[in-house]
């Protein structure tokens, strides 16, 4: 077990060396730094600084531990990754180049109308927040666990403390620091992602061939699951297709991760970063699923169950804990160290640039920067109280899923985008594959709906269609409603010659 004042030291170190970056790359920043970094990001830095912020504290903990219950059935979900990525770059990103976006949620206002733009950045703000606070909730219970509660430290005060941090550096520079702080976690993420690998193939005395051997032969390895069909939740087709619109929502219509590739100068340079971080992306997450066998074949050497952890005051079994419980307790100072340095950059590494992202979609969407006439010194004031804003609601969600959290966070957090972003994958399809224009006023409506209808047969599938649950796959579902509920209030209409239909009037 690794002392609290070691802990201390790692935390401060690597903040350390966080801020100084941050310091260096944030003087003299503009809010146009903050928000896109002046379109000056080199294309390789933000694909290997992306890597660490799609993983997230989401895949370094709970994707090791789903193996045991789903085997390596993500690895099929990550197929789905690829395609999604692709129709992300040569889809998405010319238009948002072409129209040369701050914000991606301009396009719905260029596209439809005042309504539906309000109404996609509305969606955005509390999708990202949610899960940004799921993927801080998930870093704060290892550090509290670990950290705080040996030395009698409340919850609540490790989560002000986690946020504090995250705002110390990136108030100033926004995405033009992230982009390079990324760097620093994403490296992190990789060396304690093989050093455990190697620590634990030492441990069983293996050569790399007969780990892949073992592990291979586990019953831990299954890859696809065709037998079960469409009510099996590893279903290979349930699986792939829910990867590929989870990949073009989640990145592609979110405006955090978009918000890193437009701060590149080109669209050629930003299809580079996002091909070459696509196939870098698919062998990481392999990655870690070998480690999530390993995990479990080293637990089950040393007679070690699953580990549990206090939900209203009962002990509540949580895969989540495999890994932390193991690297911090089990595996050595070293692999523990280097574990506490993971886990915080991945966390980190999201949380980060969800909070810059959060920030520049509300100043940009919902403040109008880009439109009113302010000055600059007027608009950074107002964008740093707005970060601070964010940093406050954040703090305050996790609170809450402090007392309501019950399941694996990676499912929770693929649950609640498959109701957010739902009405966002709708309403882009309907505007790049259609040439309807829609009675604006009425959007809000269909996409409120859309998520409720998506729920109520969700929660009734089993007596609706004879036994089916529904899983990750809900979020084509409310994309589809979202989709026939635009048609029906849209009529065909004429380009103009900037090639976006003409709108109807209110």
């Amino acid at each position: 077990m690794i002392s609290p004042t070691v802990v201390l030291i790692v935390i401060a170190v690597y903040f350390g060396v966080l801020i100084y970056i941050a310091r260096t790359t944030s003087k003299g920043s503009s809010n146009d730094d903050f928000f896109i970094g002046s379109r000056e990001s080199p294309w390789y830095i933000v694909a290997f600084g992306m890597i660490g912020s799609t993983l997230s504290g989401v895949t370094f903990i709970s994707v090791p531990g789903w193996v045991g219950d789903s085997q390596f059935s993500y690895l099929q979900m990550a197929m789905g990754y690829i395609f999604g990525y692709i129709v992300i770059a040569y889809v998405l990103m010319p238009t948002y180049y072409r129209l040369k976006l701050t914000s991606i949620y301009s396009y719905l206002d260029q596209r439809f109308g005042l309504f539906s733009y309000k109404t996609g950045a509305g969606y955005f703000l509390l999708s990202r927040t949610i899960g940004a606070s799921f993927r801080l909730f998930l870093v704060a219970i290892v550090l509290q666990q670990f950290l705080m509660d040996p030395v009698g430290i409340p919850f609540w005060v490790t989560v002000a403390l986690t946020i504090l941090l995250i705002w110390i550096y990136t108030s100033k520079g926004g995405i033009k620091t992230i982009i390079w702080t990324d760097t620093i976690q994403t490296g992190s993420i990789l060396i304690v992602l093989i050093a455990t690998i190697i620590s634990i193939t030492n441990y069983f005395d293996w050569s790399i061939a007969e780990m892949a051997s073992e592990v291979s032969k586990s019953e831990l390895s299954q890859v696809f699951f065709f037998e079960g069909g469409w009510s099996d939740p590893n279903n290979f087709w349930k699986q792939f297709l829910s990867g590929m619109f989870i990949t073009i929502v989640m990145t592609g219509l979110d405006q955090d991760m978009m918000q890193k590739n437009l701060s590149i100068s080109n669209l050629r340079d930003a299809q580079k970063n996002v091909n070459t971080f696509n196939i870098v992306l698919f062998f990481v997450v392999f990655l870690f699923l070998i480690l999530g066998a390993l995990l479990y074949l080293y637990a089950q050497s040393k007679g070690i169950g699953t580990p549990s952890r206090i939900v209203g005051g009962q002990a509540v079994p949580s895969t989540d804990l495999l890994f932390p419980v193991l690297a911090m307790e089990h595996l050595g100072p070293v692999i523990g160290v280097l574990f506490l340095v993971g886990l915080i950059a991945a966390a980190y590494s999201s949380a980060d640039s969800a909070l810059t992202s959060l920030t520049t979609s509300f100043c940009i969407d919902v403040l109008d920067f880009e439109k009113v006439n302010r000055s600059e010194k007027e608009k950074v004031k107002t964008r740093r109280k707005v970060h601070i804003g964010f940093s406050i609601l954040l703090f305050l969600t996790i609170q809450i899923f402090w007392w309501i959290n019950d399941e694996a966070v990676i499912s929770s957090l693929f649950k609640v985008a498959g109701y957010t972003y739902g009405p966002l994958l709708g309403l882009y399809t309907f505007g790049f594959y259609t040439k309807r224009i829609v009675r604006d006023r009425f959007v809000p409506v269909i996409c409120i709906l859309a998520p409720i209808l998506s729920y109520i047969l969700s929660a009734n599938s089993e007596a609706l269609l004879n036994g089916y649950q529904f899983g990750f796959e809900i979020l084509l579902v409310n994309g589809a409603i979202t989709l026939i509920g635009l048609w029906l209030i849209s009529q065909p209409a004429k380009k103009e010659e900037t090639g976006l239909p003409v709108r109807l009037s209110s």
